[in-house]
């Protein structure tokens, strides 16, 4: 069970979307959140992360060059990473995950198939 769980999005609604899924799936979690993925980079590096829920397209660095760049922190891939995303092609979701994602989810989504991907992360 992770404890800290680190939203990166650049939009705030969804991080509160996000947010709000985690908790109605029953996850009590401290939440980190960043609007871009140099900032969720920086976050990430900073250590005490468990968890990263990341968007595909955001400004100044997005989510697969942050899931490149985490996984060289991590190349043991200890943090699990989980894209949400409106990139839902075939090769979009071969792409997320030869970067390094554990899983991914296309946005919209549903409260079942948000705690489906979480559950089979995180067991």
């Amino acid at each position: 069970m992770p404890k800290t769980v680190l939203i990166v999005d650049d939009s705030a609604m969804m991080r509160k979307i996000v947010m709000k899924n985690l908790r109605d799936c029953g996850y009590e979690v401290t939440i980190v959140e960043a609007s871009d993925g140099k900032e969720g980079l920086d976050k990430f590096a900073a250590g005490g992360v468990d968890l990263v829920l990341s968007d595909w397209n955001m400004p100044n660095m997005d989510g697969l060059s942050m899931v490149r760049a985490i996984r060289k922190l991590d190349p043991e891939k200890k943090v699990p990473v989980i894209m949400i995303t409106t990139e839902g092609s075939a090769d979009k979701v071969k792409e997320a995950v030869l970067a390094g994602a554990n899983n991914y989810l296309s946005k919209p989504f549903t409260a079942e198939r948000f705690k489906e991907k979480l559950c089979k992360i995180l067991g």
